[in-house]
């Protein structure tokens, strides 16, 4: 038995219906298969876990935590009788949410982190007796938000222009970069939808050292409340390459970075969990001691790299907002305090 959805992105939105088909194949040989009615479910939760590696031992022993349900619904599309040999199809049509339907939580868009997962699936389940098995089927679909929800893209979106030097780096770098200096200069896009690329552009005005190469890391910020602290980790969703080798000095290269689907998702400040993104830009140098590492974490900088960091990237109903860190800080303990009192935000 398996599911089959009518769109073959199987994305959804939550006032739209979820329509399909049921095929269910047995052999010709086989006769007919007596049921107790066949059932639709659709199950919508957030998952949240804190791995050892980001919490302390005591927040270790918690492990899984409870999932916070969004959806849950369970629908009869045949009553109980037999299936006949063959090759049987069951069409169905259900609405994830109801027009004035009240539901468990807000419906957050599909998101699949290191420690939060926001999944949605619907599982079919004919229903028969103690001497049989119960045969089931189970498919993902994805949750975008609704069109009414979605702001309008702005006309002239807000740029931020960054320049980068050896002063600006708070980490410890080789001494000839040091010295020498490097001086480079760009801007990024502050608001753009999450369907469209992060854009932008980059200039190198001087260089002490040959560079190797230029990145622009795209980091996610996991938050889960965990009793009565917050564990926080930053993961790398991922790079792209927009310079490979020494490059001109005093020539402007685009900055165009696709954001993936399913590894992204709009800017959630909850109570029990927190999911936010930034953008970093990695300038790497040619030099002996980097060919004696490996590509190095861009969340850890290295002698040989200039990083610069584009904070509190926000993501809401499909436009990307970057906006202080701080502010983001703030609405999160805001809404905290409605069910824990926090004294202060560990990073």
């Amino acid at each position: 038995m398996e599911i089959k959805l009518s769109r073959s992105n199987r994305i959804y939105r939550p006032s739209e219906p979820l329509e399909g088909k049921i095929v269910i194949k047995s052999s010709a040989s086989t006769s007919s298969i007596s049921h107790y009615g066949i059932r639709l479910s659709i199950n919508g939760s957030v998952n949240m876990q804190v791995r050892g590696g980001s919490a302390g031992v005591i927040e270790s022993l918690y492990g899984a935590i409870k999932p916070i349900f969004i959806v849950k619904k369970i629908v009869e599309v045949r009553p109980a009788g037999k299936i006949a040999s063959g090759i049987t199809e069951i069409p169905f049509s259900l609405h994830i949410k109801q027009p004035g339907e009240e539901n468990l939580e807000r419906f957050y868009e599909t998101f699949h982190g290191t420690n939060i997962s926001i999944q949605y699936l619907l599982t079919a389940d004919i229903v028969r007796g103690y001497l049989h098995k119960s045969l089931n089927a189970t498919i993902e679909f994805i949750v975008e938000s609704d069109k009414a929800n979605i702001i309008e893209r702005p006309v002239s979106p807000d740029m931020v222009v960054f320049y980068i030097t050896q002063d600006t780096q708070k980490h410890p770098l080789l001494p000839e970069l040091r010295k020498g200096g490097f001086r480079v200069y760009g801007k990024i896009c502050t608001q753009c939808s999450l369907m469209d690329p992060i854009s932008g552009e980059l200039t190198v005005e001087a260089s002490a050292l040959p560079i190797r190469s230029i990145d622009v890391h795209l980091l996610r910020e996991e938050s889960v409340l965990v009793g009565e602290r917050i564990i926080t980790e930053t993961s790398l969703v991922q790079t792209t390459q927009i310079a490979d080798g020494d490059i001109c000095r005093n020539l402007t290269l685009p900055i165009y970075v696709i954001l993936p689907r399913l590894l992204t998702c709009p800017t959630i400040l909850a109570g029990p969990f927190c999911i936010e993104f930034k953008v970093c830009l990695v300038i790497s140098f040619q030099s002996d001691v980097s060919k004696l590492h490996s590509k190095s974490d861009p969340t850890t900088p290295r002698l040989w790299e200039l990083v610069f960091v584009v904070f509190g990237t926000e993501l809401e109903d499909h436009v990307l907002h970057k906006t202080a860190r701080p502010q983001a800080r703030d609405t999160y303990l805001e809404k905290l305090d409605q069910t824990i009192a926090i004294t202060s935000f560990e990073d």
